[in-house]
Formats: structure tokens, sequence, C-alpha cells
């Protein structure tokens, strides 16, 4: 008989195991498009859509990290819903860090994610 993984009761959980669950929930609901898939970039878990990313989960923060169009990264960086995403320092202009678990949220930027995506595909 399998054992179970020792897992926190949903008392004990942490922020970040919640917000872990919402990312694997939300992607999960992407991966009915074929050319939707997870894969991993720079160690993170992440989902592309013909090859190209689009999201990432960040597990040392507990951040969703989206790739959107610039503009749409410094709309969410000034309002306050995302930060810079800087891994070792390096700003990637055309990626945002959304650090709360908001279902909503982070279902709409996936959304957007998914439409950037096409849209670098010329299609």
């Amino acid at each position: 008989m399998a054992r179970e993984r020792n897992r926190a009761s949903p008392s004990e959980r942490s922020d970040g195991d919640l917000a872990r669950d919402l990312y694997d929930a939300l992607t999960d609901d992407l991966l009915y498009d074929p050319a939707i898939g997870r894969a991993t970039m720079m160690g993170y878990p992440c989902v592309r859509l013909a090859g190209r990313f689009l999201a990432s989960y960040d597990d040392q923060t507990g951040h969703l990290v989206v790739k959107l169009p610039r503009e749409r990264v410094a709309e969410l960086v000034e309002s306050g819903r995302g930060e810079p995403f800087a891994p070792a320092g390096r700003v990637f202009r055309e990626w945002v860090s959304i650090p709360e678990p908001d279902r909503a949220l982070w279902q709409a930027l996936l959304a957007e994610a998914v439409d950037f995506a096409r849209k670098g595909l010329g299609g």
C-alpha cells in the first residue's frame, strides 16, 4: 500500500501552499488546449503555448508570474497589483510577479498571457 505524502492539514497550510494549489488548479484549466503544456523555466514550474512561455509560479515567493505586453506590466506595477519580475536582479520587462493569490485576478491574467502568447505566434 502506498503511503500518502505528509501534508499539513488545511488549518496548518501556508499561504504559499494555497497559492501553489491555486496556480496548479488554474493552469490545469488551460491544459484543455493541446498547444498548452507544462514545463520548467529557470527551475520554476511553468506553462507554455506552442513552446512560448506564458506563466510561471515562483515557489520561493508564492507569486504568479505572467508574460504580458510591457504596457500591461507597467500598469499592474503602477497600480500595486504586481511587482517587477527580476530574478538575479535583472528586470524582465514583459513579465510581472503577482503576489496576492486572488483567483479572479490570476485567472484573468492567465487568460491575458495566453492571448499575448497567441499573438506572438502570428495568429
